[in-house]
């Protein structure tokens, strides 16, 4: 089967079958594409999806996340996880402002460009808002192309320089046909081609699988070992977070030393809050979010 007739196959389940997301709406914005794409890191669906529309009605454009600090944006962010990405998208509003009259820009050098911004999700925004031909290769597609193409069973924990390449020579060459194929890759190792537990009985390249005739097993254990977080700094950190979120000034020492009992612990979780440009030092032993605003005047800190 030629490369061509691979992602046909595939767009044409995917135009069928494709979940219906807010941000696969063709009218939807780039920037709420690539709000998308940031908060879709290493979380699912059904959490980004109330996180992702709270945020654009806040900040339907890049401008106006930018007018605010980057204190509200992590508040903002909540408990999505991974808050590092709520202060990227801050600075990447902020890049957009400044760089580009507050547009997404369409070319890929330039979204590589801005913060936070690196390489799936650059080429997941050309292709996603843009209609570009770009190889959008994330932990799904790979796991399809290695099985599909390679016969192998899994693709491994990180993408390597070899991915981007089997998988744009699996592109159509008609960019807006790319684009779609590199949805459908996605969808597909999303909700079919599954790490664990794949429906090949409805997948669309069942009968030309190179790994589904080789006759191989699903692998029995996971190829990452999932991370621990009971008892780990990034609870302790996201127990911090959480206190820094919900107060309406600098915070006192006193008070953090009362989210965890491990003085060690808590000090060094704290210590990497502001090393990662989430908290700040706000007068002596108080801390607040990074940028947030002063206390009110005549506030009680005790």
């Amino acid at each position: 089967m030629t490369e061509q007739s691979f992602a046909d196959r595939i767009s044409r389940w995917y135009e069928q079958n494709a979940r219906d997301l807010p941000w696969r709406d063709p009218d939807v914005s780039p920037w709420a594409i690539l709000v998308s794409e940031v908060m879709l890191q290493q979380t699912p669906v059904v959490r980004v999806l109330p996180a992702w529309e709270a945020w654009l009605a806040r900040w339907p454009v890049p401008a106006a996340l930018a007018a605010e600090s980057p204190a509200d944006a992590i508040r903002m962010w909540g408990r999505l996880g991974y808050p590092r990405r709520a202060v990227r998208l801050h600075e990447c509003a902020v890049a957009l402002v400044e760089r580009h009259g507050g547009q997404v820009p369409d070319r890929l050098d330039q979204l590589l460009a801005l913060p936070g911004v690196g390489t799936y999700t650059a080429r997941a925004v050309a292709a996603f808002a843009f209609g570009q031909r770009h190889p959008v290769v994330d932990t799904n597609v790979r796991r399809v192309v290695a099985r599909a193409v390679a016969g192998e069973p899994d693709a491994g924990p990180t993408t390597r320089p070899s991915d981007l390449v089997a998988t744009e020579e699996l592109l159509p060459v008609e960019p807006a046909a790319a684009a779609l194929a590199s949805a459908a890759f996605m969808e597909l190792g999303a909700v079919v081609c599954t790490a664990r537990s794949p429906r090949c009985a409805v997948c669309p390249v069942e009968s030309v699988c190179a790994w589904r005739a080789s006759g191989q097993e699903a692998p029995a254990g996971p190829t990452r070992r999932p991370q621990r977080y009971a008892g780990t700094d990034r609870q302790v950190r996201g127990l911090l977070l959480a206190v820094l979120r919900e107060a309406t000034g600098p915070v006192p020492r006193p008070r953090l030393d009362q989210v965890w009992p491990d003085d060690v612990q808590r000090s060094r979780a704290l210590a990497g809050l502001v090393t990662d440009g989430l908290v700040e030092p706000a007068g002596e032993a108080t801390y607040r979010l990074v940028g947030d605003a002063p206390a009110p005047v005549g506030q009680n800190l005790t």
